[in-house]
């Protein structure tokens, strides 16, 4: 028996020696499962150092590198396969990694601090599930050892925020996976740097479609004079892409182009420093990784937002989710709401993403949206606008045209009959009425007030003639006033009696008496004496006047006097 268990014990050892001598292809961070953007580093162990090694996909050629390391900064489906290493005539085992399309259930972020961080310093990292984070733990890749991090949390709460430990090495891998690790976060990797000026950018790989914004950032100060960024060209020359006193530089629609090498330079001082030079200093170097989304939402407007995604698989059944943000500078936002169709209530960019059990899809594209009802409102404004306008303009216009009828027009007469006051009311028309179109009666003489309706009609035979008598006697006289005589009289010719004596006279007025007076002649009676004298007074008698001449009496004596 003893002779048997030696000689098993010195197979079991001959074996291990064996496999240590063989090679062997080991995958870091030890994922469970793979999504596109990952960072993974493939290892081919035991070799001698310095070797060459060979790298296979799938029995066919990969790379050749001196380093045992294989790098895949961004995961993608092409990636997947097996891969095994070659080194010295010997093959390694073979390792097969399957490469989702889609991206993480979970996401992990960084809350506090910069992708690229001095030596000894740390970040906050926030891990948020909107079905909640109950028995989630986080791991940590650095110097090749993989750690657990503790989430200490109450009820199941749906965001949780970490603390790193210092960091010192060049590069630290994070992630986050559920207690069974079929569900788990992207990775957040972040670098040191013991320079004063980094080069920062987003922490996961930059999108094909969107934008890249890098980052000149400068320790302690935002006294920059002057940032020039640069690219690592084909030639492995630096070649300068923008110069500028701005400390940022944004890419816009990225594509496949932009992956490469960046660094930056800034001319920059210190407030508390005074005197001396501007510092001038040129960060580290850090590699831009560019990714294309195989499987991303899509966020269409229709009296709303509708997301879809018709490269989702079609064996699951998956729900929505919405993110929102006001300015390019934001985050996005977390909305709850899980539907397919949502109508936002406040202007601003929208995105969504498909989810199911253990993945989601890529975030659409932002699509900016105004709610209807405001939209609603400016159109009403200017519809009222509009109509005001044109409601002034039609007023307008029907004014002018009401505006413009004959000048005179016919007087219609109102008879009354009440003793003495036999006089008839001249009716005038709507409207306005330009300069002389009507004539008007003298006032009466002092102590007696006029009554209404109490003319008498002036006989005329032709249309449109007008003829005033002046105010009667302040005492009523014995004989009752004769309306002016018109004998072929032309349209347009005015006669104005002057004002009677105060007293009433004893004899009667006589009319003015006008044969072949022309078309707008005018004459008019002097004022008479204020009181009753006994002479009567005649009218004017003009023969052969002009056109537009004018004669006036003038005022006689104020008590009776002869002429």
């Amino acid at each position: 028996m003893k002779g048997g268990k030696y000689l098993l014990l010195l197979a079991a050892f001959v074996l291990q020696a064996r496999c240590q001598q063989d090679l062997q292809v080991t995958m870091s961070p030890p994922l469970n499962e793979t999504f596109s953007g990952d960072l993974i580093y493939l290892t081919c162990n035991n070799i001698p150092s310095g070797s060459e090694v060979m790298w296979y996909l799938n029995g066919n050629q990969k790379v050749m590198q001196v380093d045992k390391t294989l790098k895949i900064p961004v995961a993608d489906p092409v990636d997947s396969g097996t891969y095994h290493c070659e080194s010295n005539g010997k093959k390694s085992n073979g390792v097969s990694i399957d490469v989702k399309e889609n991206i993480p259930i979970a996401t992990l972020k960084i809350k506090t601090g910069q992708p690229v961080m001095r030596p000894g310093e740390s970040v906050v990292l926030q891990l948020d599930n909107d079905d909640g984070l109950q028995g989630w733990i986080c791991r940590v890749y650095r110097g090749h050892e993989t750690k657990r991090i503790v989430l200490r949390s109450k009820d199941n709460p749906k965001s949780l925020s970490f603390q790193s430990k210092d960091l010192n090495v060049q590069e630290t891998i994070y992630w986050c996976t559920d207690s069974t690790q079929q569900r788990r976060s992207n990775q957040i990797t972040v670098r040191t740097s013991g320079k004063h000026i980094s080069l920062e950018m987003y922490p996961q790989p930059a999108i094909v479609g969107e934008n890249l914004i890098l980052k000149c950032y400068v320790w302690g100060t935002d006294k920059i004079r002057r940032v020039v960024f640069y690219k690592k060209g084909e030639m492995n020359d630096w070649k300068v892409i923008v110069e500028s006193r701005s400390s940022t530089y944004k890419i816009p629609d990225v594509t496949e182009s932009a992956k490469g090498q960046y660094k930056c330079n800034a001319i920059y001082t210190h407030v508390a420093r005074t005197y001396g030079p501007s510092y001038n200093v040129t960060s580290d170097i850090q590699e831009v990784f560019v990714q294309t989304p195989n499987v991303k939402a899509v966020v269409s407007e229709k009296l709303g937002l509708s997301c879809s995604c018709p490269r989702c698989p079609s064996d699951v059944s998956y729900s929505y989710r919405w993110y929102y943000k006001k300015t390019d500078g934001q985050s996005w936002t977390w909305m709850d709401s899980n539907a397919a169709f949502m109508m936002p209530r406040e202007s601003a960019t929208y995105a969504c993403s498909a989810v199911w059990n253990h993945g989601r899809s890529f975030l659409s594209n932002g699509y900016y949206y105004r709610p209807p009802i405001k939209v609603f409102m400016i159109i009403l404004i200017v519809l009222l606008v509009l109509l005001c306008l044109a409601a002034t303009a039609a007023y307008i216009l029907w004014k002018r045209r009401n505006t413009s009828g004959p000048i005179y027009e016919d007087v219609g007469l109102r008879q009354r009959d009440r003793g003495d006051d036999k006089y008839e009311m001249l009716q005038k028309t709507r409207g306005d009425q330009k300069e002389a179109e009507y004539d008007t009666l003298n006032p009466e003489a002092p102590g007696r007030e006029r009554k209404e309706g109490n003319y008498e009609p002036l006989k005329g035979g032709t249309k449109e003639v007008y003829h005033t008598l002046g105010a009667e006697e302040a005492a009523g006289g014995a004989r009752e006033y004769e309306a002016l005589k018109k004998e072929g009289m032309k349209e347009g010719e005015y006669h104005t009696l002057g004002m009677q004596g105060a007293a009433g006279g004893g004899r009667e007025y006589e009319a003015l008496r006008k044969e072949g007076m022309k078309e707008e002649e005018y004459h008019t009676l002097g004022m008479q004496g204020t009181a009753g004298g006994g002479r009567e007074y005649e009218a004017l008698r003009k023969e052969g006047m002009k056109e537009g001449v004018y004669h006036t009496l003038g005022m006689e004596g104020a008590a009776g006097g002869e002429v």
